[in-house]
Formats: structure tokens, sequence, C-alpha cells
């Protein structure tokens, strides 16, 4: 489908080709020659055309933008800026000088020109200054010289631009680089009119659109800043970029860019996400949107789309990435990923994929055979880690299921009309946590490691936070043994997230207010509160529930009575004051008792008792949650409370008996308090006995 503002082809804009392709402009640790020399090749099969070099951590690019490159640098650079034009990629060097430059000292301007002269000698023909992400404040030296921070960029700008001749491509980022930069706006915004008047009308200007990272860019904001500019910007795109949230990476396509905007731009260049490998989709879909056609056939509709472009389907961009980005992903031959003798940086590939010598005999395991990776697992991939502003179709539906099911899991502590809906979207939640982590085993066994070792944090990341919901919503139906991980008072690593910086974000307000999904699960409310005669029975039914969901685990078990068992089901009266009930916005869900004088109870059941035992701790206590209950500090309140009841009466000590299927009591007692194993005759060999001193 032809049209005249086509990558490669003529634009509107002055008669220059349409720029497209990649700039390498993010905080941290920059490509690798290999890679770039790699990227150039995909821009040229995918109809790309630019290259711009502009790597933040490069210190001689940035930091250190007066010192001239060594041998060996200019060496690499030569051989990059080679590479690049063997595959008909405009190399553009940007060079960044304002962090420290005083713009009226003419030795400053000089050094500049000579940095400049030295890259224009390794072959580079295009190039770029950039003033973005500095301080506005002149110098008191260029205060006298200019009348303002843009007229000495210009100026600049101006005499580098002339002095290199011309050249056919020759950016400028401003310091005012997106619209919320802007002051009081964009058409009132003297920086950018000093921009539009005074720059050469041979050197375009970098846009970012509304924001540094811009949700939309519609085409009313782009006529608005043309007009201003006097010219028609070229996009730097954030859309993908992650380098300022390391627990982020973003596999979506290029979307919320109407092709509308293609006449009336410059160019497009997309900033993406600092590991090289992950960048598939970004880069293919963007090559995809630039070869749009005004005159294209309309794309299927697609749910949730505000509008329809009839030119260009992010759906269809999306999976036709998503289909290449698979042979890839199953390649045993990429140049860049092969172990290189020479090199430490380069990643081994699984090249070594052939048959297995051993065969195992009768009744020994089989071998492991990984299973191959599918597309489905990409489109699951790129759904998980889809955007900034949004989440893919099959996270969506994740959050929106989870918030259901917490919502409404009284349908499943109380038999109505809907408990049978809230265990079919239970299954339907564990199906999808299970895709998740078959995703996640066959993305680890991919012979191509290179692209795996880019996305592993992030996959284990997520798998891990997937795993914590689904038994999660297990607990909350019953459905699988209790997590002691979600009840512990003291998790393993792995079940909190976000470091010190999680810590200080909870703890600022408004935290959680920018979370992409918009009706986040709110944290129970409990209530713990004195037990009184009327809870007799919820508190019998609350025992005979957890002592079912145990027998499930273990069906051949026969469990004698207990003290705490006699306690619980109310055959003999809890101490006066020594017995709490724990109520949530569904009605009791946990209970503890205590008996603050045991000897005469544990006389006529546990007869064996040692009356030394009983000496150091004459109190008992028990008690049971149920497990819709996932917050261990209720249960840990109530434990206390009744600790300092019973110290109160006098006691000396107490202790509890429960038997090892009791896995979450035995975690709440030996995890939110002190008591510890005590030795007690009598006792059936799955009971434990333990004891704390008051």
């Amino acid at each position: 489908m032809a049209t005249s503002t086509e990558v490669g082809k003529k634009a509107p804009s002055g008669g220059k080709r349409f720029i497209g392709g990649v700039v390498e402009g993010f905080y941290g640790r920059p490509w690798t020659m290999d890679q770039r020399t790699e990227l150039f090749k995909r821009e040229q099969k995918w109809g790309l055309n630019t290259y711009l070099y502009a790597p933040k951590d490069d210190y001689k690019h940035r930091m250190y933008w007066r010192d001239l490159y060594s041998v060996e640098e200019a060496e690499q650079l030569v051989a990059l800026i080679s590479a690049a034009q063997q595959h008909n990629i405009d190399f553009v060097y940007a060079i960044s000088p304002g962090l420290d430059i005083t713009f009226s000292n003419c030795k400053e301007v000089a050094a500049l020109k000579r940095k400049l002269d030295q890259v224009r000698d390794f072959g580079c023909n295009s190039f770029s200054l950039l003033f973005d992400d500095i301080e506005t404040e002149m110098c008191p030296a260029d205060k006298q010289a200019f009348s303002s921070f843009a007229h000495a960029q210009v100026a600049i700008t101006n005499e580098v631009f002339q002095h290199l001749g011309e050249p056919n491509t020759f950016l400028f980022c401003p310091t005012d680089y997106c619209a919320a930069f802007c002051t009081p706006n964009v058409s009132q915004s003297s920086y950018l009119h000093t921009v539009g008047d005074e720059l050469l009308p041979g050197i375009d200007v970098l846009w970012t659109g509304p924001k540094v990272v811009s949700h939309k860019i519609s085409v009313e904001s782009i006529e608005e800043v043309s007009s201003i500019l006097k010219r028609a910007p070229v996009i730097w795109d954030n859309i993908h970029a992650n380098d300022y949230d390391p627990q982020r990476i973003f596999m979506g396509p290029y979307k919320d860019r109407p092709t509308e905007l293609i006449p009336r731009l410059r160019g497009v260049l997309t900033n993406p996400n600092c590991e090289y490998y992950p960048n598939f989709v970004a880069i293919h879909t963007l090559a995809t949107w630039c070869k749009a056609s005004a005159d294209g056939a309309t794309k299927d509709v697609e749910m949730g789309d505000e509008e329809q472009d009839p030119c260009y389907s992010p759906h269809k961009a999306l999976m036709l990435a998503l289909t290449d980005w698979l042979e890839e992903f199953l390649s045993t031959d990429q140049p860049t990923a092969c172990v290189k003798k020479d090199s430490s940086d380069e990643e081994p590939m699984q090249t070594d994929l052939g048959e297995h010598s051993y065969v195992p005999g009768p009744g020994e395991n089989p071998l492991y055979t990984a299973e191959p990776l599918t597309l489905d697992d990409l489109k699951l991939l790129s759904d998980l880690f889809y955007l900034p502003y949004e989440y893919g179709r099959t996270a969506k539906t994740m959050l929106h299921e989870l918030n259901w099911l917490k919502s409404h899991s009284h349908a499943v502590a109380v038999k109505s009309d809907q408990t049978a809906e809230w265990c079919s979207r239970a299954q339907q939640f564990d199906d999808m946590c299970e895709a998740v982590v078959r995703m996640f085993n066959r993305l680890s066994n991919a012979p191509n490691r290179s692209i795996l070792y880019d996305l592993y944090n992030y996959i284990c990341d997520i798998k891990s936070g997937v795993n914590l919901a689904q038994a999660y919503v297990k607990s909350l139906g019953g459905l699988g043994k209790p997590s002691a991980q979600l009840m512990s008072a003291d998790p393993e690593p792995w079940g909190f997230r976000g470091g010190l910086s999680g810590e200080f974000q909870r703890m600022l307000p408004g935290h959680g207010n920018r979370d992409l999904y918009k009706h986040p699960p709110k944290t129970s409310v409990y209530c713990i509160r004195p037990y009184c005669a009327e809870d007799k029975m919820d508190v019998q039914r609350i025992f005979i529930k957890m002592q079912q969901e145990r027998q499930i685990e273990e069906a051949s078990m026969t469990e004698p009575p207990l003290i705490s068992d006699i306690l619980s089901t109310g055959e003999i009266p809890p101490s006066p004051q020594c017995a709490l009930v724990l109520e949530d916005d569904i009605g009791p869900c946990g209970y503890m008792l205590a008996l603050t004088d045991a000897k005469a109870a544990a006389a006529s059941i546990q007869k064996d008792t040692s009356g030394r035992v009983l000496e150091d701790f004459p109190s008992l206590i028990t008690g049971q949650v149920l497990l819709r209950v996932t917050d261990p500090s209720p249960v840990k309140g109530m434990i206390g409370q009744l600790l300092s009841s019973i110290r109160s009466c006098g006691s000396r000590g107490v202790f509890c008996m429960l038997r090892h299927s009791d896995r979450r009591m035995l975690d709440f007692y030996t995890k939110s308090s002190s008591f510890q194993p005590i030795k007690m005759g009598g006792l059936p060999p799955d009971v434990i006995a333990m004891g704390t001193s008051l």
C-alpha cells in the first residue's frame, strides 16, 4: 500500500524522507555493539531507517562530552557507523552538553565542534544536540550574553549546524520537550516560540507529546506544537521506555497514536526498554505503524478500543510481531548469542539439545522433556507486560476475577445461589494462574537464552505474585491446603514485594491511587470482641469446619478428643474474661478460648498429663480461624489479648495442644508469639504441646 509518508519515502515536511527508527536514549546499561549491529539488520528488514545514538550512561555522550574518543573507542564507533550504513540505516550521533556547558564561552563551543568533527571523521553524517533533563537556570556569564535560556540553546545549535555543513539530518531536543513542561502551556510558551522563530529551518525538533511518557498523542496536539515550532516535530516516543521503574517492562504493541499523524510528523523514534531483546515487539509494531496507509482496509473492531484507526490494528500488528519473535525464541543460531572466546559479555545458547544416551529402565523416572514455547505463551507474556497505562486483556481479566472472588467470598462461607458461580470462577482463575506458570516454564527452557536472561527477573516476579494470588483464592474457598506463606507473620522474602522503595511508597498518602486496575481489592477489616454465650454455635461451626479441612489432607487419621477440643465444642465453658471472637464483614471467622486452670479438665481427659507440666503451665489456650482469614495480625492480636487476661488472673504459664496437621495454628503460635514445644505425657503421637511462661 503506497503512501507519501511511508518509511523511506518522501514526507511532506520539507521533502525529506520520514524518519522511522530507534533511539537508544535511556538511563542504564547501554546496549552492546553486537546488539546494535543486530538492530540495524532488524530495522532494515522491517523497513525502518534511523538509529539515534544517545545512551545516557555513555560518559562521553553526556557527562564528559568534551572528551574525545580514544583510539579503541573510535574503532568501535567507526565499525558501528559502517554497519549502520551497510544496512541503509541513518546513524545519528547525539551529544548532550547541557549539564555544564557555558554557552557564551567560545572555548566551550569550540570543544563541542571539535568533538563532533571527530565523529564526522568516523563517517557519521547525521547529528543531534540534546538539552533534555537539565537545569534551566543560566550561569551569570550566560545571563549577560543571552536574553533567555532558549536563545542560548538556539544560538549554539545554529552555529554547530552550520559548522557541520547543514547536514540533511540534524535533530534538536529542547529542554521543554513535552507539553507538560511548557509554561504556562504550549501555545503561550516563550521558550517554544523562541525555538520556532530562531532555530534554522533545516533543524528538526524532538518532542515526546503531552507528557514525558505520553498515553496518547492526538492530531490536534501535534498541529498545535507544529504551529509554534514552525515545523513538524520528530516524536521521541517513550511509550515502551522502562528506565524509570526497574520492576516493569513493556511488550505491548505501538498504539494510541493515530496514523493520521504520519503526514503531520517529520518522523517517530521509539526509545524502548533498557533490555535489548524484549524490544522485538516495540520496534516491530512501530515499523508496521510507520508503513500504514491512509487508504488501507478497515481493521477488525477490537473490544476496548475507544477509537478505531482504519489503517492500523494494534492487535494484528502485535500478533505479527509475536509470530516472528517466536521463531527467534526457538532459534539456536542467533549471531549475537553465540559464545565467543574473546568476549565475556555474550550469553550462551542452549545448542546441545540432542538425544540423551540414557534410557530409563522399568519403574524409573522418565526423562524430563521441556514443553515447547507457543504463540499463546508469548501472547500471555505480552498481556502481562503490556504498556505503561494499561494491562493486556488477560491481565485485566485476572485482576477483575481476583477482586470478584475476594469480594464474594461469603458465597463459599455460607452456601447460597452464588456458591456454584464462585467455585466456577475460582477454577477459571486457577486455570489462568496455571497458564502463567506453564508460560514461565516454557520460557525458561526456550533455546535462545539471551532473550530469556533479559526477561527472567520479570517473569520470575510475575510467577511468584500469581502463585500467591492462586494460593489465596484456594484458601478462600477451602479448595486446597492452607498457605503458611499467606498467613505467616514472618514470611519468606518472596512473600512481599518492593524492598525499601516499596516501603516508602506504602507510607505515602494516596499510595495505589495510580494503579492501572481502578478497583483493587480492599484490606479486610476485622473486629476482636469478647465471647458471649450466643457465640457457642459459631465457635462449634468454625471448629468443625477446620477439623474437616484437616481430615481432607489426612483422611485416615482418627482424632481422639483433646482438652482443647472439648473447650471448642462447648462441653466445658471458657474461663470468664478469657474468650474472644474474631469477626469480619461476613460474620464470626475465628476464636480464642482459655482455661485459667486446666488441671481439673486434664485430670478427666488426659489422665497421664504430667503434673509438673501443669505446675509450670497451669492455663490452657486454644483457637481456630477460617481459611478466609489471610491476615495474621488479628490472630496475633487475639493471642496477645488472651495472654494478658490470663496473666492478670495470676497464672504463671500457658500451654496449648495442636495436631501436626494443624499447620496454620502451629505457625501462629511459633511465629506470632513465644510458645515453645514442651514435653507432656499421655498425648497421641500426632499431637504436640507448646507452652509459654507469663
